[in-house]
């Protein structure tokens, strides 16, 4: 019999889900360079003590549109030319008091849902994709949306080796080549 705790029917701060879960889900992006959020306090750091840089920031979650268009989106927009300072996420149902706060203080005012994939400069939401933006789109789609913005506010040029490195992870963690061309 699966095991629930009483803090999670209570809907206190604890955990939604048992680490071991979202453990696969928080590597796809930590082992690209994503710093995680795991704290209110590292929140603030992130976002505000980065002044003048763009920073990308995924609110991971669990649900398949983040698995299947999110989290490779975000990652294939890091082959172009120009791409933000930071990245950092985390992840919704598990960093309670951290996601509660970031929601909010930058997306105040906003339906909580996750997904949720940001650029953000000095605190400011350049973009926001919404889970119901997210879910009706491809992984391809999403990368565009943000390497638009990027192309509009990043200055971090991107070299050949990371593009190389990035080509690598990709075909690794989804095995598929994102610049093979399809016949």
């Amino acid at each position: 019999m699966a095991m629930i705790s009483i803090d999670s029917l209570m809907g206190n701060q604890g955990p939604s889900y048992p680490e071991q879960v979202v453990a696969p889900y928080r590597k796809e992006l930590v082992d690209y360079g994503f710093e995680q959020m795991m704290t209110v306090e590292d929140v603030e750091k992130v976002i505000s003590s980065n002044p003048g840089k763009v920073i990308l920031v995924i609110l991971n979650s669990v649900c398949g549109c983040s698995a299947r268009v999110s989290r490779p989106g975000a990652i294939l927009s890091f082959f172009n030319h120009v791409v933000p300072d930071v990245k950092a996420t985390l992840f919704a149902g598990m960093e309670k008091e951290a996601v509660a706060h970031f929601r909010a203080k930058y997306l105040n005012g906003i339906t909580p849902s996750s997904p949720n994939i940001l650029v953000m400069k000095d605190g400011a939401v350049l973009l926001h994709l919404q889970r119901h933006q997210i879910e009706t789109t491809d992984a391809g789609t999403i990368a565009d949306a943000l390497i638009n913005t990027y192309n509009q506010y990043c200055t971090l040029q991107t070299t050949e080796e990371s593009r190389t490195q990035l080509r690598a992870y990709f075909q690794q963690v989804y095995q598929v080549d994102p610049l093979a061309t399809q016949e």
